[in-house]
């Protein structure tokens, strides 16, 4: 009997994003730089959820969307386009869907954001949360309740956090990966929390708190242990032309929980994850520059390189008959109101 739960359970902010690529640096006050590159979509929480959909993954999103153009051109990119369950979501009347232009420059990006806090909170929006395979969440000082809720319904939570602009690093937050089946922080926040000064010593620390922690580890690859498996992998970064990050770790984590959803071993996991981000960052940043396997089937079949085919070449086993269309990337501009994004860019592969 198919099992009819959804494979990831999502919610959190939803942006829209307006990416500038290809400025050479930052601008200057009183500087005006022209530049060539630039797309946009939808961001913030739809990043995790476009990234899991193109993997195939039955893929739901409680988020809210403002009730103007913005809001309703990325609920047409998420539900039309990428066939994302938003049944658990919520149009606000008169609340403006957030938005951030993000200046990209070499391999880093400047943020600029306008928003309001949501009228619905995430514990509103989930309510009793229904039965899904895994949740890939967001944990913050202050604990949300349906992560308890779902963790109790036999969800496996997946968790990152955040930049603590209060750089007090409380380790109180550690205290909610009890809930967790794993951790996925970068090495930063790794280190911060832990009180170590490397991934591999933060890596260390973490991997007795959960079952599963990963240390991610930018243009050094990441580091991960399984304690179900006994297993440890450490795997390199990808030698790639950087066009824009944003999004890139909200790529590795879909990518993460797709490969463990398969009961992959952990290297082939982690090498996963690690090609899907690679590949994200070669297009505009957000949701849309998800790879899925249509994008990791093309990099398959293009690759000359012998190291990589044989560090890969688990994939030959791995990736579905059907990949799929081709995946959307974002767009320059978005279509004029009521104007249709497209048919459906794949159908879910169970």
């Amino acid at each position: 009997m198919d099992d009819e739960r959804p494979d990831v359970l999502l919610t959190g902010l939803l942006f829209y994003d307006l990416v500038l690529t290809g400025l050479g640096k930052p601008p200057t006050a009183g500087e005006e730089i022209w530049t060539g590159g630039m797309g946009c979509g939808p961001g913030g929480i739809a990043n995790l959820a476009v990234a899991a959909a193109r993997f195939g993954l039955r893929t739901s999103l409680a988020t809210v969307f403002g009730d103007d153009l913005y809001g309703e051109h990325c609920r047409d990119v998420l539900c039309d386009q990428e066939d994302i369950d938003l049944s658990l979501s919520r149009t606000a009347d008169g609340w403006p869907t957030p938005v951030t232009v993000s200046l990209a420059y070499g391999h880093d990006r400047a943020l600029v954001t306008h928003g309001q806090e949501p009228p619905y909170s995430q514990d509103a929006l989930m309510g009793e949360p229904p039965e899904a395979r895994t949740a890939l969440v967001h944990i913050e000082a202050e604990p949300r309740e349906w992560i308890a809720k779902a963790a109790a319904n036999g969800t496996q939570v997946y968790a990152d956090v955040g930049w603590d602009p209060t750089q007090q690093w409380s380790t109180d937050l550690l205290d909610q990966l009890r809930l967790c089946h794993a951790f996925l922080p970068n090495e930063t926040e790794a280190m911060a929390y832990t009180r170590t000064d490397s991934a591999v010593a933060a890596l260390g620390t973490l991997s007795e708190l959960v079952p599963v922690a990963v240390v991610t580890r930018g243009g050094d690859g990441a580091v991960a242990v399984d304690q179900m498996t006994g297993e440890y992998a450490e795997v390199p970064a990808l030698d790639v032309d950087v066009l824009d990050a944003t999004g890139a770790g909200d790529v590795f984590g879909a990518s993460f929980v797709a490969a463990s959803i398969g009961g992959w071993p952990l290297v082939e996991r982690l090498r996963f994850a690690v090609l899907a981000a690679g590949l994200s960052v070669r297009h505009h940043g957000g949701a849309l520059a998800a790879p899925g396997w249509y994008g990791v089937d093309r990099w398959w079949r293009s690759l000359t390189d012998p190291d990589l085919k044989r560090a890969y070449g688990f994939l030959a086993d791995r990736i579905p008959a059907d990949v799929g269309p081709p995946v959307q990337y974002a767009p320059v501009t978005p279509p004029a109101p009521h104007t249709s994004v497209g048919p459906r860019a794949r159908e879910r592969r169970h």
